[in-house]
């Protein structure tokens, strides 16, 4: 079995930090901590008093389907593969072969900045990513990872002595399209 180069997961804790949704969560937690203790200070009031514990809740609710959520992929890159370990129960595994990838692509706002995650891409020939780009959410470290993909990418395709050759449609003109080469 081949040797793996990088293994990891969505960032749950990068999420709660490097995104919106997850400085939203934060602050429900915050409200609701905070509220807590407000009230076991002062007296109860008899309509708001479940308001604290149910932010608590709420944002423990949010965190914890976030955390399984991200639990339930893993992603393994070997020099030949990047390999998705889906599932909990029940459990599948698929596979995209490195000399196939077209795009490795790295998406990320200034607060995914902040928290040093980011959003990759993978656009492929392969069956995985036909339809849509494999999208990996919330990767820690994504500018290193991203570079790791894109050698090993360069180094399989090497080694299988594979060339990406864009192709155009024989039937496409570019007069038709509105384009004219002058």
């Amino acid at each position: 079995m081949v040797e793996a180069v990088d293994r990891f997961r969505s960032s749950t804790w990068g999420w709660l930090r490097g995104t919106l949704a997850g400085w939203g969560t934060l602050l429900l937690l915050v409200a609701g901590l905070g509220g807590t203790f407000y009230l076991a200070s002062q007296a109860p009031l008899e309509g708001a008093a479940w308001l604290a514990p149910a932010l608590i809740v709420a944002a423990l609710a949010i965190i914890l389907v976030k955390w399984i959520g991200n639990l339930a992929i893993t992603y393994e890159v070997t020099p030949d593969r990047l390999i998705l370990h889906r599932g909990i129960l029940i459990k599948s595994i698929d596979e995209v072969e490195l000399y196939r990838v077209k795009d490795v692509r790295i998406d990320f706002t200034i607060i995914n900045q902040t928290a040093d995650i980011g959003t990759i891409s993978i656009t492929s020939s392969d069956e995985t990513t036909r339809e849509a780009p494999l999208v990996i959410p919330d990767v820690a470290h994504a500018r290193a990872r991203r570079e790791q993909l894109r050698t090993l990418v360069d180094a399989a395709r090497r080694q299988r002595g594979v060339r990406e050759i864009d192709m155009v449609h024989e039937d496409y003109d570019a007069d038709d399209a509105g384009l004219s080469v002058r």
